[in-house]
């Protein structure tokens, strides 16, 4: 089904006239006609009556028209925005969860900053609940954020997925590297609040023990890091953001049953933007985060 038929159609519903739409169209009244007779054989209806007050929609007709118009009128967006060269400008408002900060902030702003130099970016670090309902809010333009599943009015791309690794300060753990959760459960658990996607993992976790640990949580990784290497507690973190410190000797991991599931992030941006924007910065913000080595695909 060609575009060029459908624009037809849609020029001669709108005028009442072959005659009309033709010249409308720089073309001929039999061309037109042609491209009528050609979209009806296709759809097996018939689009139009002729009487003495003029060409009417039939039936059929009517049903396709608001088909017709929300094809045509998406050719044409996407072929604006695919030839549009001038630059991106203005405030675009982006929102990043902690450990994506922690991780690719500033890799992220300079790619974005050289492929987009007119746009003012203005950013949100929060958790990733907090991105979600600002998202929805308006309040945001896009999010870097720990996905937890799909909202009805945010579309989401996959951005990555990091292992997770228990880690405790050397000096709290002297005991076997391996614990299981009745094990795990007598040391103090360091925790991203309850409400968030990871928190809820842990609080899951732990239902299935009979003594149930204490958490000290923090909105913040650095936080969680920093309380794990002074010995606060255990803490349950990507392993990027503590390999230096596992590395250095700071901190010391150990296997836990059940292994703990990748942590998965996402680009999101709300289902009625209608700029190309947030796409083009979700796709470079994915080029980038893959390209790193510890990087996981989701």
């Amino acid at each position: 089904m060609r575009l060029r038929n459908l624009n037809s159609f849609i020029k001669v519903a709108t005028l009442g006239s072959f005659h009309g739409a033709a010249a409308q169209l720089h073309a001929s009244q039999p061309a037109i006609s042609a491209r009528i007779a050609t979209l009806e054989e296709e759809l097996g209806v018939k689009l139009f009556k002729r009487d003495q007050s003029g060409t009417k929609l039939t039936a059929r007709g009517m049903q396709l028209l608001p088909f017709a118009e929300r094809l045509v009128a998406i050719s044409n967006e996407m072929k604006a925005q695919l030839q549009d060269e001038s630059p991106q400008q203005g405030v675009f408002r982006i929102g990043i969860a902690d450990t994506v900060a922690h991780l690719w902030l500033r890799d992220l702003l300079k790619v974005w900053r050289e492929q987009h130099p007119l746009i003012q970016f203005e950013l949100t670090i929060d958790l990733s609940l907090a991105l979600y309902k600002q998202l929805e809010d308006h309040q945001l333009d896009l999010a870097l954020m720990v996905y937890t599943g799909q909202a009805s009015t945010v579309k989401t791309q996959p951005l990555s997925a990091y292992p997770q690794t228990w880690v405790g300060s050397p000096m709290l753990m002297k005991t076997k590297s391996y614990l299981n959760l009745e094990a795990l459960s007598r040391w103090p658990i360091l925790s991203f609040p309850s409400a968030t996607g990871p928190g809820k993992h842990l609080q899951e976790l732990f239902s299935q023990v009979l003594e149930k640990p204490k958490f000290h949580t923090s909105n913040s990784v650095s936080g969680l890091l920093a309380m794990a290497e002074q010995g606060a507690g255990i803490a349950l973190l990507p392993e990027p953001i503590v390999a230096d410190a596992l590395k250095a000797g700071r901190l010391i991991s150990f296997k836990v049953d059940p292994a703990p599931p990748k942590l998965k992030f996402c680009c999101g941006w709300r289902q009625d933007e209608d700029r190309l924007l947030p796409q083009l910065l979700a796709d470079s913000a994915s080029q980038l985060v893959n390209q790193t080595p510890h990087t996981q695909n989701t």
